[in-house]
């Protein structure tokens, strides 16, 4: 028994039971030695206590059951309302509740006891006192009695959101690790169906707790879907090759009946049906906490990244490539919101994604991921939301000075893509939102000179070399004012984009001397 168990049921129950029968003893002795009512000197003090007689115990046998009864009614009542409230807020809570077996032993128990005491009431005759009996009946009713406190201390954790959600999680974890241990088609159709009502369940949690403004029960129901794909990506290695069919018992989900029959397909074939339906989920979570609830956005991000870690470290590249196709997504419905902040947020969760790509030696996967971001750096551009593109400059920018330094072979054509993030020159109605950018790819070319990397930084002032005198003007004046790191406002990445240490900021003076010349 863990120690958990032990104050949560045993401390309690031994506790009562010994106040109780401390109690019970000091009063039986001053019966005894003040009031007058001695026991039996034949016997002593027990004895004289259990030697029922059949003409003063039949009453009290009857009672023994009708005792038991009315605790189990009052167990019932409480349960069924505490359950029924939590049922019309979460779904799968009744049958949740009847399949724990704690829950089941306890209301067990008390039938039993229920049943055992209508038989003893029965058993008492003139010439037969069944004593063995009674004392266990006296026993088991006691332990019903001081058994109701931490029962219901049990069943109010129980019911409490953040151990549903938790055994909603654990539930489904064991329910894939099953699925894909097992050779049978049928039970894994089954164990599929399974996982994918967890999920759901886990989705509605989330739902109803932002509709009723619940960040925290929100929170804990997004991560717990982390969990469930982060615990689940290891299991691939080894699972069965019926468990990636899209089975009969799930392929009528409305997320999958949506979709065409070769996007079905593809997700067989890709082995990634079960993260494609959590990330599914969470995107249908970003898109009603838009507007509303921007931290739950932030958190799908970070346990969208939390995801794509777990397929680098797994080296699962379907995955990768899965998580990367929901980034996108969730830039593409951030920037149709017009919600900047979020897109802020986003954008700083899919950096460090391709930063854990770059470090794990995955180039190829960093510079598509690059591609896309860039692409949404364009579209927000398009869309005159200018700090977007300038996010997404600084952080393509911190990705060519990471991959720099871990001399990844596709730095060359990261910095490329860093260069071609401006628009052309034609657009010049919205020139001005593009200084970011530019000032993004000065302080790249500072710190390619800090390095010794003379030729990257000329390729830098190559391409700045349409800019207008005034403009570069303002842009060294600008960059030369930030003497802080940090922002003068609160903000998640916590560093201003436009600092640089006083070293790299004698190279952006060098650099704009070069630029002269």
């Amino acid at each position: 028994m863990t120690s958990g168990n032990k104050r949560q049921w045993v401390a309690p129950i031994v506790l009562l039971t010994t106040i109780a029968g401390v109690a019970f003893a000091v009063l039986y002795l001053v019966d005894h030695y003040v009031t007058g009512g001695k026991w039996s000197e034949q016997h002593g003090v027990v004895k004289s206590y259990v030697f029922f007689d059949q003409g003063s115990i039949t009453d009290a046998v009857s009672g023994l059951g009708a005792m038991i009864a009315a605790v189990l009614g009052i167990i019932i009542t409480v349960v069924s309302i505490v359950v029924q409230l939590s049922a019309e807020r979460y779904t799968g809570v009744t049958t949740m509740f009847f399949k724990d077996r704690t829950n089941i032993a306890v209301l067990g128990y008390y039938v039993i006891a229920c049943v055992c005491g209508i038989w003893l009431s029965m058993s008492v005759r003139n010439d037969f006192v069944p004593r063995l009996t009674i004392v266990a009946m006296m026993a088991a009713a006691t332990m019903g009695l001081v058994l109701m406190a931490p029962y219901f201390a049990y069943v109010f954790r129980f019911l409490e959101p953040g151990n549903i959600i938790a055994r909603i999680r654990r539930d489904a974890v064991r329910t894939a690790r099953a699925g894909t241990q097992k050779g049978d088609e049928t039970t894994c159709a089954e164990l599929q169906a399974e996982t994918l009502h967890a999920m759901e369940e886990l989705t509605d949690l989330t739902s109803n707790s932002i509709s009723g403004k619940d960040k925290i029960i929100a929170s804990r129901a997004v991560d717990a879907l982390k969990d469930l794909a982060v615990e689940y990506v290891p299991l691939k290695a080894g699972a069965v090759p019926h468990w990636f069919k899209i089975g009969a018992s799930i392929r009528d989900n409305p997320d999958f009946v949506a979709m065409a029959p070769e996007s079905l397909s593809d997700l067989e074939q890709r082995r990634t049906w079960v993260e494609w339906k959590i990330m599914r989920q969470y995107l249908g979570i970003y898109n009603e906490a838009l507007g509303t609830m921007r931290d739950i956005n932030y958190l799908v991000a970070i346990d969208t990244r939390y995801i794509g870690e777990a397929a680098l470290a797994a080296k699962d590249e379907e995955l990768l490539r899965l998580v990367t196709w929901f980034f996108n997504s969730y830039m593409r419905t951030t920037l149709n919101a017009k919600d900047v902040r979020t897109a802020y947020n986003v954008l700083n969760q899919y950096r460090l994604l391709i930063e854990a790509m770059l470090r794990a030696g995955n180039g190829k996967a960093a510079l598509s991921a690059t591609q896309h971001m860039k692409y949404y750096g364009h579209v927000s551009f398009a869309m005159s939301l200018a700090f977007v593109t300038e996010t997404v400059a600084y952080d393509v920018c911190a990705l060519v000075e990471l991959a720099h330094s871990l001399a990844v072979p596709e730095e060359e054509a990261l910095l490329r893509q860093f260069l071609d993030l401006d628009r052309p020159t034609e657009e010049r109605g919205q020139e001005q939102g593009l200084k970011g950018v530019r000032k993004a790819q000065v302080k790249l070319a500072a710190y390619y000179l800090a390095v010794g990397e003379r030729d990257k930084a000329d390729q830098i002032r190559d391409d700045m070399a349409h800019e207008p005198k005034e403009r570069l003007k303002a842009i060294r004046e600008e960059l030369d004012r930030v003497e802080s790191k940090d922002f003068w406002e609160i903000i998640d990445r916590g560093r201003n984009f436009e600092y640089m240490p006083p070293a790299q900021k004698a190279y952006m003076r060098e650099f704009f001397a070069r630029f002269v010349a």
